[in-house]
Parts: structure tokens; sequence; C-alpha cells
């Protein structure tokens, strides 16, 4: 893929993130315009996009274990290495070094990440993606949850019992993941999928990518960069290299994954930091100001470093 190709895909993508900022940042639109329109691309039209594919796609006979293992081995040691940078260079608590390790692992797929997928290769060669968030946010979910509990800070929540009931209550309720599961078990029964229904289906799942990209944007200019810039900076090159770096190492290296999961997973993994970087922070009550700025720094960069990804895998 020469640049002018990967300039067709890259620019559009990151310009409807654009417009969806200045709309927010020129009082066009209110924030809360944002908030409604990521409920409608979570809750919605991503779900309908994800089972419509999921149902008509062909699985094949390839085991997602080594995509997870590549993803989530690579994950864990950046998560790792951002809390022990957290606590041990820059003075930080445990509770806060969570929060890095969060904010250096978790990917924004659902708003960028897959929209993204889906312009370069198309549904078919998005499949690894898909699985990949069905499994991404309850696991690392439940990492920050029993570190908390580990590190000091336990309430009736943070038990262990406590964090696989919430987990649980998290995946049933999950729109994300509830469509995964479905379109899946769809697909392979072999079911027929047609007439009006997916005709509905089809006008949604368009709406679903230009509304993801939009609201993205609309939502980074609540985040801002709000300080902690050299630990920010830091926990946004382990985002935007290590992560999509050690899962390709791993993945061609170590589980020999198939050329597309291969590309597809890295630039799953060279996504900015996801928004559950600040809820987590939020919720646990400290590390905004790290993950906003480490959201924000990501995002703004990510332009270049997914760019540059994209020549490395295709080139």
């Amino acid at each position: 893929m020469d640049i002018y190709a990967i300039a067709n895909i890259v620019l559009p993508v990151f310009g409807l993130i654009g417009l969806g900022y200045l709309s927010v940042w020129t009082g066009f639109f209110k924030p809360e315009v944002g908030d409604g329109l990521a409920a409608f691309v979570f809750n919605l039209a991503i779900p309908v996009l994800l089972f419509k594919t999921l149902a008509t796609v062909e699985f094949g006979h390839i085991s997602p274990l080594p995509l997870f293992a590549s993803y989530f081995f690579g994950l864990a040691l950046v998560w790792f290495t951002a809390d022990l940078v957290a606590r041990r260079v820059f003075g930080r608590d445990g509770i806060t070094g969570i929060v890095a390790g969060f904010s250096a692992g978790f990917s924004n797929m659902v708003l960028l990440g897959i929209p993204l997928a889906l312009v370069a290769f198309g549904p078919e060669r998005t499949l690894p993606l898909f699985l990949i968030v069905s499994v991404q946010l309850p696991l690392t979910f439940s990492a920050a949850m029993i570190l908390r509990a580990r590190r000091g800070e336990r309430d009736d929540d943070t038990g262990t019992l406590g964090v696989l009931k919430t987990i649980g209550r998290d995946l049933i309720r999950n729109p994300i993941v509830i469509t995964i599961v479905s379109g899946a078990l769809w697909g392979v029964a072999g079911l027929p999928l047609g007439g009006p229904i997916l005709s509905i289906m089809d006008k949604i799942a368009v709406a679903a990518v230009p509304c993801a990209l939009f609201a993205m944007g609309m939502g980074l200019r609540r985040y801002g960069i709000a300080g902690n810039i050299r630990l920010a900076v830091i926990l946004s090159v382990l985002k935007l290299f290590a992560v999509p770096g050690l899962f390709y190492l791993l993945a061609t290296r170590v589980f020999m994954l198939p050329p597309d999961w291969v590309i597809v997973g890295t630039m799953g993994a060279a996504c900015p930091a996801g928004v559950n970087a600040w809820l987590i922070a939020n919720h646990f009550g400290t590390g905004q100001s790290i993950s906003a700025s480490t959201i924000t720094m990501t995002a703004a960069a990510s332009i270049f470093t997914i760019s540059g990804w994209l020549i490395f895998l295709t080139g």
C-alpha cells in the first residue's frame, strides 16, 4: 500500500474526528450532543454492524487463542512497565499506578479501531479486531479492580467475589459483547439473514463508522491536556509504539498468526488510549489528569503513528 492510498484511508478518518472536535470547540454543538451520539454508536450502530458482519462472515478454522495471547501478553507487559514508571520514577501511589497502566494499555477500538479497520480492510478482514474487542474491556477492567483490592483499596465492589459479580453483570449488559456472541452463534449456525430486517440493519450499519468517528472527536474536547505532561508523554509512547510493537513481535515470531490477523491486530493495538482510562481514573478518584492528557496526546499523535504502522505493515 503506497503513501497515497494510506492518505486516502487515514485523512478522511481523522478528518471526521477533527470535525467532531471543532463542532464542540466552536460551540456549534453542545458537549451533551456528543454524549448522545456516542450512546447511539455504542448501544446501537456498532452492535448492529458487528452482528451483521459476524452473522454473514466465514469464520474458518483459526483458533482465537493465539490472537488473545499475542495481544494481552504484550498489553500486560506495557501495563506493568507504565505502573512501575508511575510509582518508582514519578513517585505516584499504587492506585495512580493502576490508572497509568490502564491508560498505556487500553486501545480505543470501538470508536476508532473498528471504523478504521473497516475503511482500510473491509468487514471480513476485521474479524480479529471484533474478537479482541469482545474481551478487552472485561479483562482490563477486572485487572484494574483486582489490583486495587490487592493494594489496600477494598470496598464492597472490589473483593474477589465482588469483582466477579461486577464483571458478570457488565458482560450480560454490554451491547458489544452481546452482539459479538449472538452474531457469531448466528453465523456458525448458518441461519439466514435477509429481507426487511437486513435492510434496516444495513441502514443503521452505514451510520456506524462516520458517527463513531465524529463522536470520538466531540469527546476529545472534554479531556484536553490536564497536567502531568512528562508522565503522559511516556504513557503515550508506550501506547502508540510498545503495545502494537509487542503484538507484532508475538504474533509473527511466537504465535505465527495469519498475515491478515497480524495487520489488523497491530492496527487495533496502535489505536490511541480509550476513554475508559479516564472512567477508571474517575471511579478510583485519582489519576484523572494523567489519563486525560494521555487520551488527548495519543489521539493527536495517532494520525502520524497509525500512518507509519500502515506503511510498515503493508509496504
